[in-house]
């Protein structure tokens, strides 16, 4: 697998790596779902809104290019040197769940960069509905949908949907375009999912921003308070 930089800064060993359950590290949440569904539109969103409020790294995932990275260094949400991309070269949810080598050398170095990193958000590469993290990765996962995939998606189920700690269902401003009951959505979703929740966006509009920068707030809150008693 090939890491882009992304700007100065020097790699790290594996082995220098903290783990998830080791105390003064940043808070990780990782971002999957299937192409198109707005991963890198979300990402982005939360770089805009929460920049003024947490110290923020990305790490995104694409196939064979450094695309979704390269894309939010031109919209300029974050400062380049605080988005790295890595190119796979494989399905995605094998850099995410399976070797995640890769991922952990890249949050590693943004860790070494800035030293008061308080989130870092890690994009998986466009994936289907059994996409899910590893937790040696992340700490917290969310899977975004779109209503333009069909109103049977939460029904069908699968790793992405039924695990996630947050499940986005984006683009509702679409759900009369492609006759999407947005009632049956969620339904299907809390029968589906239990107690963990499910939020409803149009990202590109701003419709349900809200809550999810809260519910990003809250986690990170309470990833860290955890870290910080070990």
């Amino acid at each position: 697998m090939h890491r882009d930089h992304g700007g100065g800064g020097s790699g790290l060993a594996t082995g220098a790596l903290s783990s998830p359950a080791s105390g003064g590290r940043p808070a990780r949440i990782g971002i999957g779902g299937p192409v198109g569904s707005g991963k890198t539109a979300l990402v982005a969103e939360l770089c805009r809104t929460l920049a003024d409020e947490l110290e923020l790294g990305v790490v995104t995932n694409d196939i064979y290019t450094s695309e979704d990275a390269e894309f939010l260094r031109r919209a300029a949400v974050l400062d380049s040197e605080r988005i790295l991309a890595v190119e796979t070269g494989c399905c995605p949810h094998t850099a995410i769940r399976d070797d995640i080598t890769a991922n952990l050398d890249a949050v590693g170095e943004l860790e070494t960069r800035f030293a008061h990193l308080e989130l870092i958000l890690v994009e998986s590469g466009g994936d289907n509905l059994t996409a899910t993290f590893s937790y040696g990765l992340v700490d917290r996962q969310v899977f975004v949908i779109d209503v333009a995939g069909g109103d049977k998606v939460p029904r069908k189920g699968g790793p992405g949907v039924t695990r996630s700690d947050l499940l986005v269902v984006n683009k509702v401003d679409l759900a009369p375009l492609v006759g999407a009951d947005l009632s049956m959505m969620a339904k299907d979703a809390a029968e589906r999912r239990g107690d963990r929740p499910t939020m409803f966006t149009s990202v590109r509009h701003g419709i349900g921003m809200d809550a999810v920068r809260r519910w990003v707030l809250d986690e990170v809150t309470s990833i860290r308070a955890v870290a910080a008693a070990h």
